[in-house]
């Protein structure tokens, strides 16, 4: 059972012994971007969508047009081998038909140029060999950087491209200035067996070849819709007041964004509609030079000082070019504004963190005191209420108790344990004590003492001396201590 993601009739040319088309979706390596054109001619009936010119690619953005002479049924996705010098290469076709002529010319390619041709549909052993000779491209450029770097050439070799058949390769290079590489070309030859040419590309068509993602978060415009590179300057900065920052106008190429120039126009044509800004504004009380434009919403800020913002007053260009033709005219208004306009530079103050508020505590919820635990500890403000004993059994409290702090009801709880630790510890040296000296203690039940194993011991001071310890030897002679 075939899945539904396979295409059939890629299934049977396979098993047929051809090779298999390649269908354009978003499940294959397409062409991408400025790669892509749609054969809007293909569904037109009678044969007016019919021509012999066919558009290949190669790897990135390089693209051929060739001839097909013998007619094969080509379809956009099939892997050909076209005629190259030398030998042949391998390349997709990416368009079609009529719609071909029309890029050529696009192309500025004229018509009586020389046309190549398509050979065939590649083979299975064609595409081992393309993909052998791709293989070796990353360790030919690393090897050709090397060797270039030891000619000592001021140039940097971006991209290695092979030949289908691998008799050829191009070495992609960038240089700021004019490069003699005579005897790179010698040593590359020699190293790699191969035939070599050297082709220079700037640095915007480097990057639209490697590709990425733009600081807008989508793909490069270079590399992927983009054919002519125009210069940047910074003067298209400074039209739609950008910070000239280098490290936010540059791109990864290292050169300015070409999207600096998408607006440029706009914003020229919309500054034309707003007075000069080397225009100053005299009023009644004060004079008031340019400090800011706003071209979207056409209003012009004003300050009254020349540096720094001061009694910034925001007006619209129809009152600006009022003001200034009562200037030419020998007067001045009284202010900058109209009579009863509101001030647009008046915001009001958000204090978000309420920092502000005198009462910012007092609506927060109070935290629930624990439960005064005091009557259940001894010297606390029960502590003179009496308890009640069973008859017969002994108390263990001390009477001795400190009694609380004036002014709150809780008790000094270090204090509690500190006596409570001293007191403890009398009661244990005083057993001690009692131990050690014998004292009066009531025997135990069955009739023994309570220290029945020492009772007959005498006390230290009473006991007789010991006599002195004898060491009898093996002869049976006796060695006493001195």
């Amino acid at each position: 059972m075939i899945p539904r993601h396979v295409d059939v009739s890629s299934v049977e040319e396979e098993a047929a012994g051809e090779t298999p088309r390649r269908q354009c979706g978003c499940h294959c390596d397409g062409p991408r971007g400025k790669l892509h054109c749609y054969n809007y001619l293909e569904d037109i009936p009678g044969g007016y969508a019919d021509d012999d010119m066919v558009e290949v690619q190669f790897k990135n953005t390089r693209k051929g047009f060739y001839k097909n002479p013998t007619g094969i049924d080509l379809a956009i996705g099939d892997m050909v081998a076209v005629e190259a010098m030398p030998g042949h290469d391998i390349g997709q076709v990416t368009l079609t038909g009529a719609l071909v002529r029309l890029q050529m010319r696009k192309a500025n390619i004229k018509p009586d140029a020389e046309i190549k041709r398509i050979f065939r549909k590649a083979r299975q052993n064609d595409l081992e060999k393309y993909e052998e000779a791709r293989a070796r491209e990353h360790d030919t450029m690393i090897r050709a950087r090397k060797i270039a770097e030891d000619l000592k050439l001021n140039m940097k070799i971006g991209d290695v491209e092979y030949q289908g058949d691998g008799n050829k390769a191009i070495f992609y290079y960038i240089a700021d200035e004019r490069v003699d590489f005579r005897q790179l070309i010698k040593i590359l030859a020699e190293t790699f067996r191969i035939r070599i040419e050297m082709k220079q590309i700037g640095a915007r068509q480097e990057a639209g070849r490697i590709g990425g993602i733009g600081p807008c978060g989508r793909p490069l415009c270079c590399s992927s819709w983009m054919t002519s590179f125009v210069s940047v300057a910074t003067s298209a900065a400074r039209f739609q007041d950008i910070s000239l920052n280098p490290q936010k106008l540059a791109g990864q190429c290292a050169k300015l964004k070409c999207c600096l120039n998408f607006e440029v126009d706009t914003y020229v044509e919309s500054l034309k509609k707003l007075p000069e800004r080397n225009i100053r504004l005299e009023t009644a009380d004060s004079t008031y030079y340019h400090f800011k434009t706003d071209v979207f919403k056409g209003e012009i800020t004003y300050s009254t000082d020349k540096n720094i913002p001061a009694n910034l007053v925001t007006i619209d260009a129809a009152r600006a070019f009022e003001i200034i033709a009562m200037n030419k005219a020998g007067e001045k208004p009284l202010q900058l504004q109209r009579d009863g306009a509101p001030d647009k530079n008046e915001k009001k103050y958000n204090d978000i963190l309420d920092q502000d508020n005198l009462n910012r505590f007092d609506n927060k919820k109070k935290r629930k005191r624990r439960p005064d635990r005091s009557k259940e500890r001894p010297g606390g403000v029960n502590a003179d209420r009496k308890t009640e004993e069973k008859p017969g059994e002994e108390t263990s409290r001390v009477e001795n108790r400190q009694p609380p702090r004036e002014g709150g009801d809780r008790p000094d709880k270090r204090g509690d344990r500190n006596r409570q630790r001293d007191n403890n510890r009398n009661s244990r040296n005083n057993s001690r004590r009692d131990r050690r000296e014998g004292g009066d203690r009531q025997p135990r039940e069955g009739g023994e003492s309570p220290r029945h194993e020492n009772a007959d011991r005498q006390p230290r001071g009473d006991r007789p001396e010991r006599p002195p310890r004898s060491n009898t030897a093996a002869d049976g002679t006796e060695d006493r201590d001195p």
